[in-house]
C-alpha cells in the first residue's frame, strides 16, 4: 500500500497462461530477460508505467492462502501471477529488517507457545495505541529466527493453519535474495513493493528504518528510477526521507476520511487524510511520491449498511497530478467485501469478487493489493479484454 504528467501505460496482452502464472511483470518475455540484478548491476527494462493496468498486488504475499509475510506466501503469490509482491518491514533489535505487518507478533508466529520469551511479554504504545505482545524490536535476529510464522485469521482462513510452522520469519535481505533466484530461473523482473512500519515509533527507540531499506536496495540494485521496485509508507516523512537516499518509485498511503498519518500527529502537522486527497494534498505528495495508496473506500463510500455510494473524485484529481493509485485491499471473502457483492449469510464463505473488481476497475485506479492473487488477476485480465486501451 506509491509523479510528473500521467504518461499512457505501457500496452500489454494477457494471455491465459499468464493469468494462470507465467507472466506478470508488466513486460513481454522477450524484453524482460535479465541478468543477476545484485550489487547494482542490473539491466535496465522501462518503469512501472509499463505493468499492465489494472495491475495486481500480492498483499503480503498471498494472504488469502498461506500465513502471511513467509516465503511461501511470496512464492505463491509469484506462482499465482501477482505483478507485484508486498512486504511490511520491522526491525529487529539489532537492526536487522524482517517482513512482519507489525512490530507485535503475537498473532503471526509461534511465540506466545515458547517457555524461554514468555518474559518478554509486554505492554507498549504504538502509534498512539496500546498494545500488549511479543515485539520485533525485542528480538535478536537469531532469537527470532528460532519462531515459526502462523496464519494470522485461523476463524476465517481455516485451511491456511495447515502451514502454520512450515516458515520462519524472512528478513527482507534474504526476500531480495528470493527475488534475484526468481529472476533468473524465470528469465523476468520480479516486482516488490515493500512498506516502512511505524517510522517514526522505531525513529523514536533508535531503529529508524530508512537508512537501512536504501542500503539493502542499493546493494541488489533497486535504488533506481527504473527498478522493479515500490516503496510505500502511511507516513509521509518517511517516504521524502527515502526520496532523498534512493529514486524508487514511492507511495504514500492514506487511510480512511478524517485521519491523520502518524508523523503528522507527531510533529503537529494540522492536516488530515481529507486534506492530502485534495488537489493541493495531492500536488504536494507529487513533489516528492510518484503515487499514492489510498483505502477503497477513498475511491467508493459505503453508506451505513456496508453498500457501495458514489465513487469520489480521488481517481481523476490523483491523474491529474502524475500520481498513479494502488488502493487497498481486496479479499474474496464476504465479511470483507461491500455488502453490494456478500453472497449468503457465512462471513466467511466467498462472495462475488469479480463483481467488486469490476466495480473498482472502472473508477480507473492503476492497481490493487489483493490477498488472492489469482482472483484479482483473472478479474484485470477481464476487464483489460472489455478496455484494451487500458492494458
Amino acid at each position: 500500500m506509491t509523479q510528473g504528467e500521467r504518461m499512457s501505460p505501457g500496452r500489454r496482452t494477457v494471455l491465459g497462461a499468464a493469468v494462470l502464472g507465467t507472466a506478470a511483470t508488466g513486460l513481454p518475455a522477450a524484453t524482460a530477460s535479465a541478468q543477476p540484478r545484485g550489487n547494482g548491476g542490473a539491466r535496465r527494462h522501462g518503469s512501472y508505467r509499463d505493468l499492465p493496468v489494472p495491475y495486481v498486488i500480492g498483499h503480503r504475499g498471498t494472504a488469502g492462502y498461506r500465513p502471511e509475510h513467509t516465503l511461501g506466501s511470496y512464492q505463491h503469490a509469484l506462482d499465482l501471477g501477482a505483478h507485484v509482491i508486498e512486504q511490511d518491514l520491522v526491525p529487529t533489535r539489532d537492526g536487522h529488517l524482517v517482513c512482519r505487518h507489525e512490530n507485535d507478533i503475537t498473532a503471526t508466529t509461534d511465540v506466545a507457545d515458547r517457555r524461554e520469551f514468555a518474559g518478554r511479554r509486554t505492554t507498549k504504545s504504538v502509534d498512539g495505541a496500546t498494545v500488549t505482545g511479543w515485539f520485533t524490536e525485542d528480538f535478536t535476529l537469531a532469537e527470532l529466527k528460532t519462531l515459526r510464522a502462523k496464519e494470522r485469521l485461523p476463524a476465517v482462513r481455516q485451511r491456511n493453519t495447515l502451514y502454520d510452522g512450515r516458515w520462519s520469519v524472512p528478513t527482507f535481505e534474504e526476500v531480495l535474495q528470493w527475488a534475484e533466484r526468481e529472476e533468473r530461473r524465470l528469465g523476468r523482473r520480479i516486482w516488490l513493493h515493500t512498506e516502512t512500519k511505524h517510522p517514526t515509533y522505531f525513529r523514536g527507540i533508535g531503529l529508524p528504518l530508512e537508512d537501512r531499506v536504501a542500503g539493502l536496495l542499493r546493494r541488489y540494485g533497486r535504488h533506481r528510477a527504473d527498478s522493479p521496485q515500490f516503496l510505500q509508507s502511511f507516513e509521509p516523512s518517511s517516504i521524502q526521507r527515502l526520496s532523498r537516499l534512493v529514486d524508487t518509485p514511492s507511495v504514500v498511503l492514506l487511510s480512511g476520511t478524517g485521519s491523520k498519518p502518524w508523523d503528522f500527529v507527531a510533529s503537529g502537522d494540522p492536516r488530515t487524510t481529507d486534506d492530502l486527497v485534495e488537489p493541493e494534498g495531492l500536488r504536494w505528495i507529487a513533489s516528492f511520491a510518484q503515487g499514492i495508496g489510498p483505502t477503497l473506500d477513498l475511491i467508493i463510500p459505503k453508506d451505513a449498511a456496508g453498500r457501495l455510494t458514489t465513487p469520489t473524485t480521488l481517481v481523476r484529481d490523483a491523474h491529474a497530478h502524475g500520481l498513479v493509485l494502488h488502493p487497498y485491499t481486496m479479499r474474496d471473502e464476504n465479511t470483507f467485501l461491500p455488502a453490494d457483492f456478500r453472497r449468503g449469510t457465512d462471513p466467511n464463505a466467498y462472495g462475488d469478487a469479480f463483481g467488486a473488481f469490476r466495480t473498482y476497475f472502472a473508477t480507473g485506479i492503476d492497481a490493487v493489493f489483493s490477498d488472492n492473487a489469482d482472483t484479482a488477476l483473472l478479474a484485470a485480465a477481464d476487464f483489460r479484454a472489455g478496455h484494451p486501451h487500458r492494458g
